[in-house]
């Protein structure tokens, strides 16, 4: 595991998104972390649409990832925990 990458989902939901969003697979191509691009730009969401908008920000960072992003998103993810903006 890394401390930046695509968040880690359970595998019951694994199964289920591959089955019903295109190219959810592909955010495993890397390796998880701790925090990600999704979880700084995206709130907490519960739905398959929410995992929709969540993919398509972890497919960006799985494409463009680099140390200038990683540190982006380590710079914001200490903005969220300290304001509370990720939180519901």
């Amino acid at each position: 595991m890394s401390i930046v990458g695509p968040r880690p989902e359970r595998p019951f939901f694994v199964e289920q998104l591959v089955c019903e969003l295109p190219y959810y697979g592909l955010r495993h191509s890397i390796k998880p972390g701790v925090t990600g691009w999704a979880q700084v730009r995206y709130p907490y969401g519960a739905t398959v649409e929410d995992s929709l908008q969540k993919l398509q920000y972890d497919l960006y960072y799985v494409k463009n990832h680099n140390l200038l992003l990683d540190l982006l998103v380590l710079f914001e993810t200490v903005g969220v925990v300290l304001t509370g903006k990720g939180a519901r």
